[in-house]
């Protein structure tokens, strides 16, 4: 597949270009901070919260069992504790799954002490990519309720993320959900979906300068100044690379990710 991490985000070149150039540009942003911690009815919104007084079963990884073929994995990291965690929603990329992402990235946010729910789109693709907002966001929804119920997430630090598709996902949905997801790490994304932006989430993006499956001057280069002329806080680093994650970048994303 394309780079270490697996597929990049299969559209045509023509709805590429449209997407990467002007979707950011059709967000629909809240008021100047914060919204309404109540769930909206809208396909892109998730319900699911952090619980109290829950304690974590074990570490290593499991599937959850809810979505036979294509499931989801959650992996907790081996010094969890009776404390709360943070906690990633880790996004694989087109035509890859959540095991798959959970090999490349999953002992960096072992290793910066990170709970990963890494979830199996339900097609070979994220619904939104190239479409609308439905059948992952359920999945997804119903996958969070079961790891809030077994493990002690720290509210103020569930994030969500993702490479090449999934960074795009993530970004996306993770505007939209701000007020559930405080960080939103995003490597290597090609466009931001419209939605109405929730909450003020704090943004990691990472971009190869020799990307040639998003380029980064139709990407990153243009979503990071359009994000921080909306108020967000967007730390972004190019490095020299392809469509990739190279080890330094995961290591700095998932311990920032872990600060909250």
């Amino acid at each position: 597949m394309h780079g270490p991490l697996g597929a990049g985000l299969r559209v045509n070149r023509r709805r590429f270009v449209a997407l990467a150039g002007g979707a950011i540009g059709s967000l629909a942003f809240a008021g100047p901070c914060d919204a309404s911690d109540a769930p909206q009815t809208d396909d892109s919104r998730i319900a699911a919260r952090p619980r109290r007084n829950v304690y974590p079963a074990g570490t290593g990884a499991r599937a959850l069992g809810l979505g036979g073929s294509r499931d989801a994995i959650v992996q907790m990291p081996s010094n969890a504790a009776s404390r709360p965690l943070p906690l990633l929603v880790l996004l694989h990329g087109a035509g890859g799954s959540g095991a798959g992402i959970l090999r490349r990235l999953g002992a960096a946010a072992d290793e910066a002490g990170v709970a990963a729910l890494a979830p199996d789109s339900r097609e070979a693709t994220w619904d939104a990519i190239r479409g609308d907002f439905g059948p992952d966001v359920v999945f997804l929804n119903r996958a969070l309720e079961r790891v809030f119920e077994t493990m002690p997430a720290d509210p103020g630090r569930v994030a969500i993320g993702g490479f090449s598709d999934g960074a795009t996902y993530a970004l996306s949905l993770g505007l939209v959900n701000g007020d559930l997801f405080r960080r939103v790490l995003a490597f290597s994304p090609g466009f931001v979906i419209g939605g109405r932006a929730q909450g003020r989430p704090r943004i990691f993006i990472s971009h190869g300068k020799e990307d040639r499956i998003l380029p980064i001057d139709r990407c990153s280069r243009m979503i990071v100044p359009a994000l921080r002329q909306r108020g967000y806080a967007v730390r972004f680093s190019e490095f020299d690379g392809g469509h990739e994650v190279p080890a330094d970048i995961a290591r700095d994303g998932m311990q920032w990710v872990a600060a909250g």
